[in-house]
């Protein structure tokens, strides 16, 4: 592979250039006036034809698929390696419409049907119809536009999606078997998708600039005339970098960001910790410097209604005992993570939950508060809803379980498994564990008494075979072995539904519904289509480098 640029001494290859004294105003910083754009020397210390943010599952397909059209390419990417949250996923990508892999496993399938599923389907029905049917119309070229370019899938039939109509089989899986390393930060299956896209990028000259962040966009005039580049900060200075042709904005999306995320639900206060981090983070940047040249925000109540994808923005959290929620190494009990980048970012594994009858859900007042074998919005609402009283937001959700359970569980409670730095905790007594319950979201300690109130309630229902109070079907273990334990079991926030109005040719839209000239957006900062998952930032983000790149 390629050796990465870490961002020190910028080759020169032949479209990165320096320019300076080109002509009219730049907006070289956010929130620059008009009438100053119109004075301000505009200075380029680099150029490039197409300059794609984000180096993710959108933005390698952009920058390949403008490379491919003649252009030179230049990907800025805030992290120290490329990925995004792309390379930490499951893998599962639901591109249908009648790809070869659905021919030869005899699934009858075309971008109209595919397209009149989706428009039926009771989640989907909220989607821009324009951006829905580009993405089935493009969805058959973007499957063989991965196998272009290294991305390996098993022979086997696709399967149901992740998240969308299961009437015909549209999904197919990559697998990567190889650990966790620093070429595979959390052995997620998304490893092998994008390392083969980053490969193909730098085989066609694409330049990567990693540890660069973009910092504002400039455009002719704060809200007029076209977008010709960016601003970007790297090792302390600040860069304009030219786009000729244009801008692609795929930047992963504002999960990350609190203030941003709440303007969707003001519950989704600060204790709600979000799937991908700390590889990678949702700061929101691409959608507050569209903002503030006059983008749109598109397809708000995605983010917000309470449907079936819902579940994937805000669920439970497939770990315990950790601060993200997530497996850290592959979810592998016994992963070695000695070679993996985030070893000392996450601090933690997590424990992966097997079965829900051995341990109890405990709200920041330890009340039980859900049926903790419940899923999806039986879930997740009761986690929002509940506060105890206090302040907004549901706060901390706490896993209560005893020695018997982690033994049944198979579970390590020590480190690397868990995080004892406020994540997780144990004592001998239930009064005792209480007490030792200290975190930054905990705002008022767990009263020892009502904890012990809990458990001897939850321990009744065992004796009686019934859970009088949330309907836990049959519980079936007593919580009473020393020593006790809380972990760490507050839901995760995971995916965007909700971004910047884009189009089906993904130009990003202003407030007054008119294309912003040069401006392209893709994957989850883009709004306007409600679904999980890996495909339609594939989709679009090979959509809009093409079209960036046509650009005259």
């Amino acid at each position: 592979m390629a050796k990465r640029d870490k961002g020190g001494t910028l080759a020169r290859r032949g479209f990165v250039q320096k320019a300076a004294g080109l002509g009219a105003a730049a907006l070289g910083g956010l929130g620059t006036t008009a009438a100053d754009a119109a004075t301000t020397k505009r200075h380029w210390d680099l150029s490039a034809d197409v300059v794609v943010i984000g180096s993710g599952a959108a933005g390698l397909p952009a920058s390949i698929s403008a490379a491919e059209q003649g252009a030179a390419v230049l990907v800025v990417e805030q992290n120290y390696d490329i990925g995004g949250h792309g390379i930490q996923s499951g893998g599962n990508i639901a591109l249908g419409g009648g790809t070869s892999l659905q021919k030869k496993y005899g699934i009858e399938d075309s971008p109209d049907l595919m397209f009149n599923d989706l428009a039926a389907w009771h989640d989907y029905r909220f989607s821009d119809r324009e951006i829905l049917r580009a993405f089935c119309d493009e969805s058959p070229a973007t499957f063989e536009f991965l196998l272009a370019h290294g991305v390996k899938f098993p022979d086997a039939s696709p399967i149901g999606s992740d998240g969308g109509p299961q009437n015909v089989r549209r999904a197919q899986v990559v697998i990567w078997n190889g650990g966790a390393s620093t070429f595979a930060p959390n052995a997620g299956n998304g490893t092998s998708l994008m390392r083969p896209l980053e490969a193909s990028a730098r085989k066609l000259g694409v330049k990567i600039l990693l540890q660069h962040s973009m910092t504002g966009l400039i455009r002719e005039q704060q809200f007029t005339g076209k977008v010709l580049g960016i601003t970007a900060t790297h090792d302390g200075k600040t860069l304009n970098i030219q786009a000729k042709r244009g801008v692609v904005l795929s930047t992963g999306g504002h999960t990350s960001n609190v203030n941003f995320r709440r303007m969707f639900d003001p519950r989704l206060t600060e204790e709600y910790q979000v799937v991908g981090e700390p590889y990678s983070k949702q700061t929101a940047d691409g959608e507050i410097a569209a903002m503030q040249v006059g983008a749109s925000l598109w397809g708000a109540a995605c983010q917000t209604v309470e449907t079936q994808a819902r579940s994937h923005i805000f669920e439970k959290p497939y770990c315990i005992g950790n601060q993200y929620g997530y497996p850290h190494g592959g979810g592998r009990r016994e992963e070695n993570l000695k070679d993996s980048p985030i070893k000392g970012l996450s601090h933690a594994i997590g424990l992966q939950v097997i079965d829900y009858q051995n341990l109890i859900q405990v709200n920041q007042v330890g009340r039980r508060f859900v049926n903790e074998l419940a899923t999806g919005f039986d879930w997740w609402n009761p986690c929002l809803e509940v506060n105890g009283g206090k302040g907004e937001g549901g706060g901390p959700i706490w896993a209560i379980f005893d020695a018997d359970g982690a033994k049944r569980e198979k579970w390590t409670c020590e480190p690397p498994y868990v995080d004892p730095n406020g994540w997780f905790f144990s004592a001998n007594t239930l009064q005792e564990l209480a007490g030792r319950i200290v975190s930054k979201y905990q705002k008022t300690p767990i009263s020892g008494a009502v904890l012990e109130e809990t458990v001897a309630r939850y321990n009744s229902f065992v004796d009686a075979g019934k859970d009088a109070d949330f309907g836990k079907t049959s519980p079936k273990y007593k919580i009473q072995t020393a020593p006790f334990y809380a972990a760490w079991s507050t839901p995760c926030i995971h995916d965007c539904l909700s971004g910047l109005r884009v189009n089906g040719k993904a130009q990003v839209i202003d407030l007054w519904g008119n294309v912003i000239p040069s401006l392209y957006c893709a994957g989850e900062s883009a709004g306007g289509f409600n679904q999980h998952g890996l495909a339609k930032s594939l989709t679009f983000g090979r959509v809009a480098g093409r079209e960036a790149a046509k650009t005259a």
